[in-house]
């Protein structure tokens, strides 16, 4: 259970928002956490950050359980991950499980922050900002499209040459857990993305290939790989039924029946540069991930 109750202080007659003001933490940050309610006065809540406190101070508070992943890129105000797949971004509730943040809070502290996401099936470079200072410029870049993102696929059906989609992306209106699929719809929002063939295998008829999104919506690549009739190996919520989906995303499936279902063992959809000019200095990262094999060996067991 990453969430932890840990003593931080004993205090006699001091304001809540003082005690975590003299344990490190900014007043606006303090004030999240009492509203968030993380923080106890011996066993009570406490609610308003004006309260006086006398006795053993609690913060429940994320506890790292780092497994040694390193970044592949290092500055002194960014680095950059290559976040393996079926690892969470982000903690997700109270019981998360290993996440990306492990990682990132253990090396450069709380203060650190992802500047973008990807998802938990998606392998590959995400970028990190040592300080939320640094996080609000990169985050801007990030949507206004000044950072250029390419990812590598391995998808069903053999494709000869380059193309575009063009097809406007909306939330689903699903009701049970599969809400987080999106769909294509023409009052959605604009979505590009620009598809490039690299590898044919013609006897497992299926095309390695570089997408590039021109834009930046939820499951945009996946969605519209889907569409025009070309998903990705390992695709687990697009083109199956709600329960199948439900049980996917709950793994309660073993490794034959994920790939009797999907086409591999996990999604074939690695991010695999990042190309942006930050401070007046261009930079250019790109994965040294094996994906092509690793790919290929995910399709068996």
């Amino acid at each position: 259970m990453p969430y932890k109750k840990i003593k931080i202080d004993e205090v006699k007659n001091l304001k809540a928002y003082e005690v975590l003001i003299n344990n490190g933490f900014s007043k606006a940050k303090s004030q999240q956490l009492i509203d968030k309610g993380r923080v106890f006065c011996n066993d009570k809540l406490v609610k308003v950050k004006n309260d006086i406190l006398n006795g053993e101070i609690f913060l429940i508070d994320y506890e790292c359980n780092p497994k040694g992943l390193k970044p592949v890129f290092e500055s002194d105000e960014f680095v950059v991950f290559d976040k393996p797949s079926g690892i969470l971004s982000h903690p997700n509730g109270r019981n998360s499980s290993y996440n990306l943040y492990d990682e990132i809070w253990y090396l450069y502290g709380k203060s650190a922050c992802v500047a973008h996401r990807l998802d938990k099936e998606t392998s590959g470079l995400i970028l990190v900002c040592k300080n939320s200072n640094i996080s609000k410029e990169f985050k801007t870049m990030f949507e206004s499209r000044a950072v250029k993102k390419e990812y590598i696929a391995l998808v069903k059906g053999k494709i000869e040459s380059e193309f575009i989609v063009d097809e406007s992306i909306a939330k689903s209106d699903e009701n049970s857990e599969v809400k987080i699929r999106m769909q294509i719809n023409k009052s959605g929002k604009t979505a590009l993305t620009k598809f490039i063939p690299i590898e044919f295998y013609d006897k497992i008829n299926t095309t390695l290939i570089k997408a590039i999104p021109l834009t930046g919506r939820q499951h945009q690549i996946r969605l519209h790989l889907f569409h025009v009739k070309h998903k990705i190996l390992g695709e687990p919520l697009y083109g199956l039924g709600t329960k199948i989906v439900e049980t996917i995303m709950d793994e309660k499936l073993n490794t034959n029946e994920r790939i009797k279902f999907c086409g591999a063992k996990r999604l074939c959809l690695h991010a695999s540069k990042l190309e942006f000019t930050y401070k007046n200095k261009e930079f250019i990262i790109e994965t040294k991930f094996d994906f092509k094999s690793e790919f290929l060996k995910s399709l068996k067991i």
